[in-house]
């Protein structure tokens, strides 16, 4: 079979490799010269001249995420090298927040949760209590709810505490969005495989783990490098056309023929190219009806600020951070201790605003104002702030989103696509995979 996979992010990598691996004949484009999508390496120079490589967001993943650690582990990665895995642990820079203990950071999941939750530091015995209780609650009704649920509404029972250190940066952090908006349906899947589910080697499922290199180095680097010549970065496609036994794909100055077609683009590209489709054969009409139904997603940005001090260092690789609207970052990352033996990363930090709002610079200027408040870090200097303005969809209740299969021998892969998580790394992993157990 000979299979085209458009776009080479970590939907249409994962895709890729799936689907050489089973014996197809692959080639996969990319219009850019960077894999790696929206998770992806950036080259940038600290305010002292010192090159360096940042991401174009900084990313958390989890020991639940089992297929893309599979995946990375298969293309000769080892998870364990290029991430630094920590117990649960939403740290506050006053000392508030939950840590997993030391004693309990090897004990399976759920109970490395649990006492996380029993030994959080201000909370009282009724608050945790409480989130124990919704917990079990959870696990009890099998991780469903009714799709029209908020995660607001599903825990409108939990005390403030435990909404605003938990349940809210968990929240923001995996469905880029706060509670009273955010689907609680997708909301429960990741807490299924977060706080129930098995982790990955000696990781337990709530683990968080965090990238000790680039997102490059991670997974698309070794991707394409199993991929070879079936690679073709700066390959823009701009026209699909169905035959009688595939499709044509076709750019500037060439056009190929393939028998089979993963698009995994990112939604706006995918819904613009895929809708072009003239005739009302039921082909063209189920394009034309695909596009139109992915063009109704709401997207969201996600805002990550890069700064440097020569001096700046956290008490923790990863803090929470309290925001508001005049403090919008909701985490900081010490890249300096995610890559203690990199002399350019000491001293740089990294801001994320989920579900940001409003210009660059100002966004900039407020977060170096929030460091300098709540982390005693005034002399910070902006590296480089990234805004991903269509960064996630928006996952809301009851949203329906854009099926696998297209038309007969076209698929769609994507962190967008119709699936049980958000749109995180392990979503478009599984959805690349899931495009190819389709096909074959």
């Amino acid at each position: 079979m000979k299979l085209a996979v458009v776009g080479a992010g970590w939907a249409g990598l994962a895709a890729a490799v799936e689907a050489m691996d089973l014996g197809a004949d692959v080639t996969l484009f990319e219009a850019t010269r960077t894999p790696g999508g929206r998770a992806r390496a950036l080259p940038a120079t600290r305010p002292d001249g010192v090159p360096l490589r940042l991401d174009n967001g900084q990313h958390i993943l989890i020991g639940a995420y089992r297929d893309t650690l599979g995946l990375m582990q298969r293309l000769g990665i080892e998870p364990g090298q290029v991430l630094l895995g920590t117990p649960l642990s939403l740290p506050y820079p006053d000392g508030g927040g939950l840590q997993t203990p030391t004693w309990a950071a090897r004990w399976p999941a759920p109970l490395d949760a649990v006492a996380a939750i029993l030994t959080a530091s201000g909370w009282s015995w009724g608050e945790r209590l409480a989130l124990v209780r919704a917990s079990l609650a959870w696990q009890r009704s099998g991780f469903v709810c009714p799709p029209s649920l908020t995660v607001g509404e599903l825990c409108r029972a939990l005390p403030a505490r435990a909404m605003d250190e938990l349940i809210e940066p968990l929240c923001v952090s995996a469905l880029n969005l706060p509670a009273a908006q955010a689907s609680a349906q997708v909301f429960l899947a990741v807490m299924r495989d977060a706080l129930f589910g098995q982790g990955f080697g000696r990781w337990s499922a709530s683990a968080l783990l965090l990238p000790r290199d680039d997102l490059g180095a991670l997974l698309p680097d070794a991707a394409c490098r199993h991929l070879g010549a079936r690679v073709r970065l700066g390959t823009r496609v701009t026209d699909l056309q169905d035959t009688e036994s595939g499709w044509t794909l076709a750019g500037d100055g060439w056009s190929e023929d393939f028998d089979r077609v993963i698009w995994a683009t990112a939604a706006s590209h995918a819904a613009s190219t895929i809708g072009a489709a003239t005739g009302e054969s039921a082909s063209s009409t189920a394009r034309r009806d695909w596009a139109a139904q992915t063009r109704q997603l709401d997207f969201t940005a996600i805002t990550t600020v890069y700064a440097w001090a020569p001096d700046a260092r956290l008490p923790a690789p990863m803090l929470a951070l309290r925001n508001s609207p005049d403090a919008p970052a909701q985490f900081a990352f010490d890249r300096g201790q995610l890559r203690p033996d990199d002399p350019s990363a000491q001293g740089v930090l990294a801001f994320v605003v989920s579900a940001s709002e409003g210009e660059r610079d100002e966004l900039q200027q407020r977060v170096l104002a929030q460091a300098g408040q709540q982390l005693g870090l005034p002399n910070l200097q902006a590296i480089q702030t990234v805004v991903e303005k269509r960064a996630t969809f928006s996952c809301t209740p009851a949203l329906k989103r854009p099926a696998t299969a297209i038309a007969p021998g076209l698929w769609a892969a994507g962190d967008y696509i119709d699936g049980p998580y958000p749109a995180t790394i392990e979503g478009a992993v599984r959805s690349g995979l899931a495009a190819v157990a389709r096909i074959s």
